[in-house]
């Protein structure tokens, strides 16, 4: 196949001859476009292969139908007609144009090598063409790169210079403003002087001035120039007068301008003053707010503010402030209680606290500055007002001459105190919540009670001295009353002995303790320090154990003084050995009834005790429930309060024992009396030694145990712990020791020593009940 250059087609040759003759010619733009290789083979062998084409049709229409054998009906295959025709023309050659087809192949391999040769040649110079073009970019781009950059700067100090035309701009305008504020200025300074000059010209001589100075409708900026000039000249006369301190020539300056402003300033506010007070009437609250805003150039308003809570009702009208006191104190005469102090108290500031709130509605409609007119008008609610009831109800009592119990005592003093600082502090709370500006209402309402509270510890110790002292008196009038009416007993028969003394009263101890929570709760009210709270405790403290030791060492002593009379009622009937039977019958009945007032004595003794240490116990209470607390967080303020209240029941402990040792005596006399008069010589030598030995106790045995068992009775309830513990093992020793002393003045047979020997285990059983070890390892050794 031969291709022309123009590509339009391609020339059939022969398939001999004229495929060797002409060379194949393959063009570049034979591969453009739509290239197919098929198409190419096909246009290269058409006119050589003629057959290709029918082949390829005959195989079209073929497909499908063609199977590789038929098979006959008989099984045997039928060879195709393709193998029996190659059978048949073995001889002739498969491909008579092979020749032709190998030149046509070589020349299109050589064509095909020269074109990709050009193909090569074209990409070579391309690619240097590229590269040139490629510089050229390159150089182009950082050309446009250098210049983008050069924008860039341009627009940056374009937008720096924009800024500081704009700052410049902003200058101007502000000079400019600042410009005209100065004209304003200068303008108003030029309007100023022209005043001053008019106040300065003669000496109270108001009348030719400016009709800005008396035209009521333009009164606020009269006031307000006005003021600025009197500033103005007051500045002046005190710049002047250092400059010319000792100057006797000095010029008289604007003296003549402050003295004209002065006048007219208090004139206009006068004036001014008058227009609110009769607003004020009307209630005409736009009024009285115009005034009071133009008053504000004077003085801040102070004038107006201060006059107008000066003229509310409940400080100028008498009558409220006596209704007060009725409120209050009730009618005259009449003794008031703190109850119904507190009920009048809650009613009056009650009232109080409304009128405030109606007040303080007026005045945030009227003042510019309404908290500080509040604060005023509080501090003089609280500085007028209660104080004149407060000092109508708190007469502070003198310490030398104190009032008497039948009017109350210091105890109502302190109570109306008390009611009084509580309600007033609910009245500060109160009026916070309503509104007081700046003031300091809880300092204020301190400084009402300040004299109070500086002498509240004296008078709160006063007092329950007082109470302590009055009720000593009520226990020993009521004491005497009861002896009194009881009738007198003959001595002979002990009775005043036997009569029993005064006791102590856990009642009255407890009354003691509630005096004192009384005054413990008054100062936990008026101390808000925890050091002077502490303080104030100890010292209310200390008054309780101070009361409480006295009465229960008091009532020690009384009955320590039983077991004295009893003691020295033995002593007086001991009689000596050469005496008639009548003397010893009758001495013998006196000392049964002094061991009967001994006894008694005993039994009184012991009750004492008992309610002695339940009256500690209840102090010791009182102690850790109520006092620990406010103590703890003063350092050494408790543990000093331990030390003291140890010390203050020492004395009713030495008292306790002095007693108890007495007790010992008295029961160890009565136990001797009861073996001298009981035990016989012959319970021990028994004249018929030989019968059958008598096993049951001696009489006086008998006696001394059972009276053991009797008296001691209330030592088992009134003792407990180690003073029990102490008090029986003494007892025992004692009674152990008395008992040998006594055996050693017998003598023993055999049965004798039998009785002994049932005696000792009698005593010795019964002094188990002590409990005591020791003493009964000494009554085991005595068995």
């Amino acid at each position: 196949m031969k291709e022309s250059r123009d590509g339009i087609g391609h020339d059939r040759i022969s398939k001999s001859s004229s495929v060797s003759s002409i060379p194949l010619i393959l063009d570049i733009d034979d591969f453009k476009g739509d290239f197919s290789f098929d198409a190419l083979f096909g246009n290269l062998v058409n006119e050589l292969l003629p057959s290709f084409q029918e082949e390829e049709a005959d195989s079209a229409d073929g497909h499908g139908n063609v199977s590789g054998n038929d098979t006959l009906p008989n099984g045997h295959k039928r060879a195709s007609s393709d193998a029996i025709k190659f059978t048949q023309g073995l001889a002739a050659p498969l491909f008579p144009e092979v020749d032709a087809l190998s030149s046509l192949f070589k020349d299109s391999c050589r064509e095909l090598i020269d074109l990709r040769k050009q193909i090569d040649d074209r990409l070579f110079n391309l690619k240097k063409e590229l590269s040139v073009q490629d510089s050229k970019h390159r150089k182009t781009l950082a050309e446009l790169e250098k210049g983008v950059d050069g924008l860039f700067d341009s627009f940056a100090r374009l937008d720096s210079r924009i800024s500081s035309v704009g700052q410049t701009a902003a200058k101007i305008g502000d000079h400019l403003q600042s410009a005209d504020a100065q004209r304003v200025t200068a303008s108003q300074t030029i309007d100023l002087i022209k005043y001053l000059m008019e106040f300065n010209s003669s000496p109270g001589d108001l009348m030719e001035l400016s009709p800005l100075f008396s035209d009521d409708s333009r009164v606020a900026e009269a006031a307000s120039i006005a003021e600025k000039l009197r500033s103005f000249a007051e500045e002046d006369i005190g710049r002047q007068g250092i400059q010319d301190m000792g100057n006797a020539n000095a010029s008289r300056g604007l003296e003549v301008a402050v003295a004209n402003l002065q006048d007219y300033c208090n004139e206009l506010e006068n004036r001014l003053l008058s227009r609110f007070d009769a607003a004020s009437q009307r209630r005409e609250l736009s009024t009285m707010s115009e005034c009071a805003k133009i008053l504000s150039q004077f003085n801040r308003g102070t004038s107006a503010m201060q006059h107008y809570v000066a003229t509310r009702p409940m400080f100028i009208d008498v009558e409220v402030m006596n209704a007060d006191v009725r409120l209050v104190l009730g009618d005259q005469g009449s003794q008031a209680s703190p109850s119904n102090v507190a009920r009048g108290l809650a009613s009056l500031y009650k009232e109080i606290t409304d009128t405030v709130r109606k007040e303080a509605a007026t005045i945030t409609a009227v003042f510019p500055s309404p908290n500080y007119v509040m604060s005023i008008l509080v501090q003089r609610v609280l500085e007028q007002r209660v104080t004149a009831i407060l000092d109508k109800l708190l007469v502070k009592p003198s310490l030398v001459n104190l009032p008497p119990m039948e009017e109350g005592g210091l105890l109502l003093y302190l109570r109306m105190l008390a009611v009084a600082y509580e309600k007033t502090q609910e009245l500060a709370r109160d009026l916070r919540t309503v509104g007081c500006g700046d003031l300091d209402i809880e300092g204020v309402t301190e400084c009402l009670f300040t004299s109070h509270k500086e002498e509240y510890p004296e008078h709160e110790q006063a007092s329950l001295r007082q109470l302590y002292q009055a009720k000593i008196e009520e226990l020993r009038s009521e004491s005497q009353q009861l002896s009194e009416s009881s009738g007198t007993i003959g001595r002979s028969k002990g009775a005043s002995v036997a009569s029993s003394p005064q006791q102590i009263s856990v009642t009255v101890v407890t009354e003691f303790v509630r005096w004192n929570e009384e005054a413990l709760s008054r100062c936990t009210l008026f101390s808000s320090q925890p050091a002077a709270l502490a303080a104030n405790v100890r010292a209310v403290f200390t008054c309780l154990l101070d009361q409480v030791s006295q009465y229960i060492t008091e009532g020690l002593e009384r009955a320590r003084d039983s077991l004295t009379e009893a003691a020295a009622l033995r002593e007086r009937f001991v009689l000596g050995t050469s005496v008639s039977r009548r003397v010893a019958a009758a001495a013998a009945s006196a000392a049964e009834a002094a061991a009967a007032a001994g006894e008694s004595s005993f039994r009184s003794f012991m009750v004492a005790v008992q309610r002695c240490g339940s009256s500690v116990a209840i102090v010791q209470q009182y102690f850790a429930n109520s006092i620990s607390r406010l103590l703890l967080p003063v350092d050494g303020a408790h543990a000093a309060s331990c030390e003291e209240m140890a010390t203050a029941m020492s004395s009713a402990e030495a008292a306790a024992y002095k007693g108890l040792q007495q007790c010992i005596e008295t029961v160890m006399a009565e136990v001797e009396r009861l073996l001298s008069a009981e035990q016989k010589p012959s319970d021990y030598k028994s004249p018929d030694d030989g019968i059958a030995p008598d096993h049951r106790p001696t009489n006086a045995c008998t006696r001394v145990v059972a009276y053991l068992s009797r008296v001691l009775e209330a030592a088992f309830t009134a003792l407990e712990g180690l003073n029990k513990q102490a008090f029986l093992t003494e007892l025992g020793n004692r009674l152990h020791k008395g008992l040998l002393n006594h055996w050693q003045k017998f003598t023993f047979n055999p049965s004798g020593g039998l009785r002994l020997k049932r005696d000792i285990t009698e005593y010795g059983e019964f002094v188990r009940s002590f409990n005591a070890p020791s003493v009964d390892e000494k009554f085991e050794l005595l068995g």
